[in-house]
């Protein structure tokens, strides 16, 4: 496993270059969020998609979630309406993971198998908008929730104890909070919290 010193406020343009190279590889990687850390591959990936699935023992009904630069991409991954993208603008970038419909660009095995659904989130982090521009599209991403756990981890040398042989890269950037993401979900009129984490979006509801 590699791991990447960066600085949360100023990362390096270098090692950003050097972690979106293991994911341009195919690799798995852990990165900080506007919350905590998070999992992170590439697109379309499968070998990377396969070993998040084994770490987190996730089933084939997951809800996972896009990371975005902005919302300009959206439209390639997500059916929105006018209201529903003055909704979002209004509320990105926050640790907030929107439910929308997903489109047919969407990957059958990324879109929940049976609402084909996706989620969609746009990050305020520095280091986790800074991989975004250097890919130059959406990264695919899950909570760093390991089985049998309701905490999420947020000091990198516990990541790294943990999950070191693992995974393929861990980006570290000193302890984050431990919140999680407010998940919102917006596949019918009535715009509906699942998960109330960092953001409060009572203006939606």
């Amino acid at each position: 496993m590699e791991t990447f010193y960066i600085h949360p406020e100023n990362p390096q343009p270098r090692l950003i270059e050097q972690a979106v190279e293991l994911l341009r590889q195919d690799k798995l990687i852990v990165y900080p969020t506007d919350t905590s850390y998070a999992f992170g591959c590439r697109l379309g990936s499968k070998d990377a998609l396969e070993k998040l699935k084994q770490i987190r023992e996730l089933s084939d009904k997951h809800q996972f979630t896009l990371l975005c630069r902005d919302l300009s991409e959206i439209a390639n991954y997500a059916a929105v309406d006018n209201i529903q993208f003055k909704q979002l603008k209004a509320h990105t970038p926050a640790p907030i993971t929107f439910i929308l419909n997903a489109t047919k660009d969407v990957p059958k095995k990324l879109a929940h198998a049976k609402k084909k659904t996706i989620g969609i989130r746009v990050p305020s982090n520095p280091i986790a908008q800074a991989l975004l521009a250097a890919m130059d599209e959406p990264i695919l991403t899950s909570s760093l929730i390991l089985p049998n756990s309701d905490e999420v981890m947020d000091d990198p040398f516990d990541i790294e104890e943990a999950l070191g042989n693992q995974i393929d890269g861990l980006i570290n950037a000193g302890v984050q909070t431990t919140k999680l993401t407010t998940i919102v979900d917006m596949t019918s009129s009535q715009v509906e919290i699942i998960r109330q984490g960092a953001a409060d979006v009572s203006s939606l509801i």
